[in-house]
């Protein structure tokens, strides 16, 4: 039986005599390369009954290529414009198909007008790249620009400022007009060191002195200035009342006496004309200043002046007036051609005490402290700025609180500057304890008042 394989060899000899021939020729001369031929190639002849070559069996493997890939690398005819549409919907349903919900296949621009080939004239029909059409207006990008996903976007623009946390009312009657003693107050309202703080301060001035601590009592207002004697007389009655800050920490009150009389000590005042203003002049300190003389207040014709104690001494023919204005009292009668004299309460047996306090309900003080405590700080602020700066700070005074700027009010101001408490916060216990235990020896407090109930330091840790 003939071998199969044999064709196959004698066709694979031939080829290698072939490729040794065309090898030898080229290693002769040249002029011998064109006058000799090389032999022609015989070729066997296969036996009639040899059977047929083998035929090779050739499979192509094509690589699958992802639909975006496919879009992009082979090329499509350009679609007609009446045929534009139905392209579109077969390209976006391959596309889904192919399962890539983020790529779109946008269909290839029509060609523009020239021949049947999409060629213009004077284009190479050959190897003529397209030019680039921007088919972001054409119908067929808005219908699948639906398919792309839009990323995250971005705000350029910047964000709502935020609105700062409401002020802290705080409603602060006076005890008086408004005056160099007030100057911490006022100073830190226009200052605004109030206000930095979250407090909205009011400050409002009674119609009667005898008002603010009354007021206070009841709930209608936050705070009242007033004097420590009156607070130990007041909490004595059973006002619920505390002091919580300083504002002059020396005493303000005095008996000022007439110079054209013959008066110069308290030993003299029985049967005389005293005036007083406020509440606790009648029932603690003149009767602390007459008692070493054995003088009872009612050996004294006693004046309700009210705010009118120059108005008294001057038309009403006052012997005196007992004041808690003593630093400008003086200056106000002497330019009404009146000339007065001082009995300093200190140094007729009277112990110092605190001129000027701020006082609290005691049953709000727990709800209110934080904002007290703000309002103590920002006192203590203004005190040290004015103390820093007094001729600025009584010009603020001035500028703002017209009233205030009177000749008395600028002579005393620098006086009363002294006396403002640097630490508006801080309770001086010892010497609450001993004006109470002198007020209660002495008959003028029915019960002795431990300090605790008295005052309290918010600024304590």
């Amino acid at each position: 039986m003939p071998d199969p394989a044999q064709p196959r060899r004698l066709t694979a000899v031939a080829s290698a005599l072939t490729l040794l021939m065309a090898a030898l020729s080229s290693l002769a001369p040249m002029t011998s390369v064109a006058a000799e031929e090389p032999p022609p190639l015989v070729v066997p002849d296969l036996p009639r009954d040899a059977p047929a070559p083998a035929k090779l069996a050739t499979t192509v493997l094509v690589p699958e290529i992802p639909a975006r890939e496919q879009a992009l690398e082979e090329p499509s005819e350009a679609p007609s414009e009446e045929t534009a549409e139905e392209t579109t919907k077969k390209t976006t349903e391959k596309a889904r198909e192919a399962g890539s919900e983020s790529a779109v296949v946008r269909p290839a621009p029509p060609p523009p007008a020239g021949d049947a080939t999409g060629h213009t004239d004077g284009e190479d029909a050959i190897g003529a790249a397209p030019a680039p059409q921007d088919s972001s207006d054409s119908p067929e990008a808005d219908a699948t620009s639906d398919l792309v996903d839009e990323g995250p976007r971005v705000a350029l623009t910047p964000p709502e400022p935020l609105e700062p946390p409401p002020l802290k009312p705080l409603e602060i009657m006076l005890d008086w007009y408004p005056g160099p003693q007030h100057a911490a107050l006022f100073i830190a309202l226009h200052r605004g060191m109030l206000e930095r703080r979250g407090l909205q301060v009011t400050l409002t001035t009674p119609a009667d002195p005898t008002l603010p601590t009354r007021l206070l009592a009841a709930g209608r207002i936050d705070l009242a200035v007033s004097r420590q004697p009156l607070l130990h007389l007041q909490v004595d009655r059973g006002l619920p009342l505390v002091r919580i800050g300083t504002l002059v920490e020396l005493p303000l009150a005095g008996l000022l006496l007439r110079d054209d009389g013959d008066l110069a000590s308290p030993a003299q005042l029985a049967g005389r004309r005293i005036g007083y203003s406020v509440e606790e002049s009648r029932e603690l300190l003149l009767p602390l200043l007459l008692k070493p003389h054995g003088i009872a207040i009612e050996e004294l014709e006693l004046v309700d002046v009210n705010f009118s104690a120059v108005n008294e001494m001057v038309d009403q023919g006052l012997d005196g007036v007992m004041t808690p204005q003593r630093l400008g009292l003086p200056r106000r009668l002497g330019d009404e051609g009146l000339s007065t004299h001082l009995l300093r309460l200190e140094e007729h047996g009277i112990p110092r005490h605190e001129g000027l306090i701020l006082v609290a309900n005691r049953d709000r003080v727990g709800g209110q402290r934080e904002r007290l405590r703000r309002l103590l700080e920002a006192l203590a602020e203004a005190t040290a700025w004015s103390l820093e700066h007094p001729e600025a700070a009584w010009a603020l005074l001035a500028e703002r609180e017209p009233a205030m700027d009177t000749p008395a009010n600028r002579d005393a101001w620098l006086p009363m500057l002294l006396r403002l408490s640097a630490r508006p916060a801080a309770l001086d216990r010892g010497g609450y304890a001993r004006f109470e235990a002198f007020l209660h020896e002495r008959g003028l407090t029915e019960t002795l008042t431990p300090v605790g109930r008295l005052g309290v330091d918010l600024g304590a840790p």
